[in-house]
């Protein structure tokens, strides 16, 4: 179908308006009808997946068609991916790193660097959650093409999208910028849909040649699911005794009745058989099962965790704190930059179509508030670090606490500091005097100062000696040659 030469009849006579295609009759001068033609999804044939068995062959293949220069085709290694997506560890990662992004607050700033509050809320719609979980969707499968949906109104009157939707992959040569109808199509049929009207409605995430990190994740996932497969046979074969009956019978029917008692009994612990049968249960001596099986699942886990969060320990068991905070801080490095992939996708692209569309954003940019991510403790810990310091208005906790809060209390008296050299407070507080203070031989407390001899060097060093033992009352007066005692 001829895109161009479909939008040029538009303004023409009401007789050539109507556009017969396969896919139906638009009358473009409907607004319904026009509005329809921007949509790509409407002219795409979908098919039902098929879900067939994949191995590491089919892998390689799928691979190879991908990375085709003439003839890009990602229709198989989708199907694998798809495949791959099923598993739990590799979903748990993906989940884990996608639920840090969503949890973090952001802000609208507008031309003046201002925060503004009130764009807030064209933001806080299921639209724009349903947008950043497939933007965040385009790490693990790489390029993804996003539509747009209608401007309508929500409930309290604000603008907003009627949703969005994920172009099936599979109908997307973002190498070339085209949408086929079909699978199969060669891609110079295509839409162009990086060229209006459609581009004004489309969002694109991920580079055109990324093929996504379950690109490596699929050559684990398909090696665990088949020796699980395995497992599964080994518990089947050596898992359960096996039963032999033995009977002296010769008769066909009595051996064909003998033997659907035994399949029939299956964990009933009781059987009716003739007086002389022989039953006998053979147990397994196979016990490396564990091993061979289960370490291989472990290690395709923990190279899907090394892949995905770039660590194990947040999500499997860890073996110290100083190591899990060393993994954590790696898990955090991906998480920022996912935050800052999808920042760029909003400001780059959400934000001038939504200004294109009437939404009153012109010049507001999008970014992350950092400045409330911190833990209760964390918090706790900074509002009073901030409280003690400065003045702070009583409003800010009134508003985000939500409790009425009076006029800030007289800070507690802070006791004062007291110079070790200097004794005099604590001997006026208890009465008594440094031994410094008393002369030798004046024994009634009654101190008399002796105007010292500054001309004599000996005096000059026994008061420096004097005054460094009476630094500390309490040691000065405590026995020389310690407490006795008597053994």
């Amino acid at each position: 179908m001829d895109i161009k030469r479909l939008f040029s009849t538009l303004g023409r006579r009401q007789d050539t308006n109507v556009i017969h295609t396969p896919y139906g009759s638009f009358n473009l001068a409907k607004e319904d009808d026009r509005k329809r033609m921007k949509h790509v999804v409407m002219t795409l044939q979908q098919t039902t997946d098929a879900l067939t068995r994949k191995d590491i062959a089919d892998w390689r293949r799928a691979w190879q068609l991908a990375i085709d220069i003439q003839n890009p085709n990602r229709q198989r290694l989708y199907d694998i991916y798809r495949d791959a997506e099923v598993d739990a560890h590799l979903s748990g990662c993906v989940r884990q790193r996608q639920g840090f992004v969503m949890a973090r607050t952001f802000k609208i700033i507008d031309a003046k660097e201002n925060e503004n509050k009130e764009a807030l809320h064209f933001f806080d719609q299921s639209w724009f959650k349903q947008l950043c979980r497939l933007v965040l969707d385009s790490v693990g499968w790489g390029h993804s093409l996003i539509e747009l949906g209608e401007v309508v109104k929500d409930g309290d009157g604000c603008a907003c999208y009627s949703g969005v939707r994920l172009i099936p992959r599979k109908h997307v040569i973002p190498e070339y910028g085209r949408v086929v109808s079909d699978l199969g199509q060669n891609w110079n049929t295509g839409i162009d849909y990086r060229k209006p009207p459609f581009s004004s409605w489309l969002i694109e995430a991920g580079q055109p040649d990324n093929l996504g990190l379950f690109l490596k994740a699929a050559q684990h996932t398909i090696p665990k699911k088949n020796m699980l497969a395995f497992w599964d046979t080994f518990g089947e074969i050596f898992g359960m005794p096996m039963r032999i009956a033995k009977t002296a019978s010769r008769d066909s029917k009595d051996i064909d009745r003998l033997n659907r008692m035994l399949i029939e009994a299956g964990a009933s612990q009781t059987a009716v058989m003739p007086l002389d049968t022989e039953l006998e249960f053979i147990e397994s001596t196979r016990g490396d099962a564990y091993n061979v099986y289960n370490q291989r699942v472990d290690r395709a886990n923990s190279e899907l965790s090394k892949l995905i969060i770039g660590q194990t320990m947040t999500i499997e068991d860890g073996s110290s704190l100083s190591q899990s905070q060393t993994h954590l801080q790696v898990f955090q490095n991906l998480v920022e930059a996912d935050a800052d992939m999808l920042r760029d996708v909003i400001n780059n692209q959400l934000l001038p179509r939504m200004v294109a569309h009437g939404f009153p954003l012109k010049g507001c940019r999008f970014d992350w508030d950092y400045s409330v991510d911190f833990t209760p403790e964390q918090q706790l810990a900074y509002e009073t670090m901030v409280a003690d310091r400065y003045e702070v208005d009583p409003s800010y906790f009134a508003e985000k606490y939500s409790m009425p809060v009076g006029e800030r209390r007289n800070s507690m008296p802070t006791m004062e500091m007291q110079d070790p050299d200097d004794n005099s407070h604590t001997n006026e507080k208890n009465g008594t005097r440094s031994k410094s203070q008393v002369q030798p031989g004046n024994t009634d407390g009654n101190s008399q100062e002796q105007p010292g001899n500054t001309d004599d060097p000996k005096g000059k060093s026994d008061d420096k000696k004097q005054q460094q033992r009476n630094v500390h009352p309490f040691f000065a007066q405590a026995p020389q040659d310690g407490a006795h005692l008597d053994w």
